[in-house]
């Protein structure tokens, strides 16, 4: 059995989210199909860095196939690419890998980017990639808010309360809230997030910026140790997952640092 891994991007517009489930098409059905016409009936396995939700996006999710084949990476990243149209998933990059190296398991950090389009008007371009929020907000107070929640904590105000994880700790690397004319970006780094994690804080926050919370707020919300003591889960639309870290850099992109809107 050969193990390579793959560098995908996709528009999560329309998918029930990463895992095959049986109320909608997935990213996982979709390449799953694509990687059957180049394996044929020879058994395989596919397994994504991280489960995104339903309409969440990626720039640089990790993808590990298990299967026999004798094409090249090249090859396979051509052939997966055509028979994944017409949906929006596309294959950047597929690498060789060693047999212990384990998309999930492997990763030492995940990155995710969300995205607020911050004007009176509705977005048309940017539709279904970004929260439309007509307040003006205050992308220095909810940068201040943030750093609050950086750091080893338990989480339990901030993740959904279906999440599964068997501890709420978490030790957020990064959060930094920034502003590039009407976009307003929120950057989260860490090992591993909760259930919702990302969407919550970014909920909390705009609750900041637009004037209805204190800075300190949130800080409070965070010791209450009750989902219902933070803010709002944030829709999935201005969510995607940027990057995903190991050890050692697998793709060439590895070595660049993902574009800002």
């Amino acid at each position: 059995m050969r193990r390579v891994a793959l560098l995908i991007e996709y528009d999560g517009r329309g998918f029930v989210g990463w895992q095959r489930q049986i109320n909608g098409v997935s990213i996982q059905t979709v390449l799953d199909a694509a990687v059957y016409r180049i394996a044929g009936d020879r058994p395989f396995e596919t397994t994504a860095a991280g489960r995104t939700d339903a309409g969440v996006h990626a720039a640089g999710q990790v993808v590990q196939i298990d299967f026999t084949s004798d094409l090249s990476p090249l090859r396979i990243r051509e052939a997966l690419n055509f028979h994944l149209k017409p949906h929006a998933v596309v294959v950047l990059e597929v690498v060789e890998t060693v047999p212990d190296w384990h998309a999930r398991f492997s990763a030492i950090g995940r990155h995710y980017r969300y995205d607020i389009q911050n004007r009176r008007p509705r977005p048309a371009i940017r539709d279904g990639q970004v929260w439309h929020v007509e307040r003006e907000l205050d992308h220095a107070a909810m940068h201040a808010a943030a750093q609050s929640l950086v750091g080893r904590h338990d989480f339990t105000s901030y993740r959904a309360t279906s999440c599964q994880a068997k501890s709420p700790v978490r030790t957020l690397d990064r959060l930094d809230v920034t502003r590039n004319g009407e976009f307003v970006s929120v950057v989260a780094e860490a090992r591993s997030f909760l259930h919702h994690q990302v969407r919550n804080m970014v909920g909390t926050l705009k609750m900041v910026g637009e004037g209805r919370w204190p800075v300190s707020r949130v800080a409070e919300s965070l010791v209450a140790l009750d989902r219902r003591a933070a803010g709002p889960t944030a829709p999935p639309d201005g969510l995607c997952l940027t990057r995903v870290c190991y050890d050692a850099y697998l793709f060439r992109r590895d070595s660049h640092p993902v574009p800002m809107v």
